[in-house]
């Protein structure tokens, strides 16, 4: 139970780790529009609670790239300075080929899958790209062209997850402003908080500021089916490790039963001292306990010791990724283990033991 635990836990944190690098904890959104114009919400009454540290812009629009007669749909995200910085965006970069262009205006990344599929090259000075932007409120008309039109030259590609490889595009904020005749306007607001905060109290904090007008989502909510899939996953795992420790139990039950078929010299001599059937079932009773905890203290240990050294020297590595397998052990499991264990010791042993006294002295009399 502890390695299996700590690995899923392990998986959990690589799998949650690649979605909130690129996602800001808190995402402010308009409830009824796809963009908003940014007076309307008052930034530096946000930046004043307590626990924000910056907040950034972001224009998001579907987009059509095209590499001469190569053509493929993306997602922009046009976002600025403070976004580069806490996405750690230039450690994300494939051989950091790029680095340099993101201190400066006109910055464009494509994800990793969707540069390849452009055919594009890293290093290269043939990377221009053809960007269409669809006109908002545009009308279709014969000889009217339904999309904004801008040449883009991509510095490199960025490699996140697997979702936004395959489909991220990374502009510079104002040059899509500018295209899009957005100026003074974006489609998210990105908030970013001190590590230890406490996602829920600051969304509530800025919902009860910007009111109904707003949707503030945590990174939670924003990918609620990722993690809520993930938690789902480990309550599977965790309810069939109980199931195997059943029918582990089973092994205790034969061990009580061998022990007290072995002992009925013994338990006549505890009757001719003195003992009564209490204190006889309680004898027996303590020593499946004692047999029960031994043994869940020599797996607790072993596991820890696994576990440890998959973390020092890394033996077992995730196939593809090319890292080791991430073991992450968490308090929390260590209390459920030694409290399933135990209620489980508990039930197994004294039920099992109180029924074969009691048959015992059944069959005797």
């Amino acid at each position: 139970m502890v390695i299996l635990l700590s690995a899923f836990n392990g998986i959990e944190g690589m799998i949650s780790k690649l979605y909130t690098s690129f996602d800001p904890p808190i995402t402010i959104s308009h409830s009824a529009r796809k963009s908003f114009f940014l007076r309307e919400v008052n930034t530096e009454a946000l930046l004043k609670i307590p626990k924000i540290t910056a907040v950034g812009k972001e224009i998001e629009e579907l987009v059509v790239l095209r590499k001469n007669q190569r053509w493929i749909n993306a997602n922009m995200h046009a976002v600025d300075q403070v976004f580069l910085k806490k996405a750690q965006v230039s450690r994300h970069l494939i051989n950091r080929v790029g680095v340099k262009a993101l201190e400066q205006p006109g910055f464009a990344f494509l994800g990793a899958d969707l540069y390849s599929k452009l055919n594009l090259g890293l290093g290269s000075e043939q990377n221009n790209i053809q960007l269409y932007a669809p006109k908002r409120n545009a009308k279709m008309r014969l000889g009217k062209t339904p999309f904004h039109l801008q040449q883009i030259f991509v510095e490199g590609a960025i490699n996140y997850n697997q979702e936004l490889n395959g489909s991220a595009l990374l502009w510079d904020y104002n040059l899509a402003a500018d295209l899009l005749n957005l100026q003074g306007s974006c489609s998210h607001l990105l908030v970013y908080v001190k590590d230890n905060s406490k996602l829920e109290l600051v969304k509530n904090e800025i919902q009860a500021l910007l009111g109904p007008d707003f949707l503030v989502q945590t990174i939670y909510e924003k990918n609620e089916l990722i993690f809520k899939t993930s938690q789902s996953e480990r309550l599977i795992v965790f309810v069939m490790l109980l199931f195997v420790f059943v029918l582990a139990s089973f092994n205790l039950v034969a061990s009580l039963t061998m022990l007290i078929h072995e002992k009925q010299q013994n338990i006549l001599v505890l009757k001719s001292i003195g003992l009564n059937k209490t204190q006889r079932f309680q004898v027996f009773f303590f020593e499946g306990l004692m047999l029960s905890f031994l043994g869940v203290f020599i797996g607790l240990v072993l596991g820890l010791i696994v576990c440890g050294a998959q973390q020092v020297f890394g033996w077992l590595i995730v196939p593809g990724a090319n890292v080791p397998f991430p073991i992450i052990f968490k308090l929390t499991d260590f209390i459920n283990i030694i409290l399933a264990a135990s209620m489980l010791s508990f039930l197994f042993t004294f039920f099992p033991v109180r029924f074969l006294l009691r048959k015992d002295e059944t069959t005797r009399a």
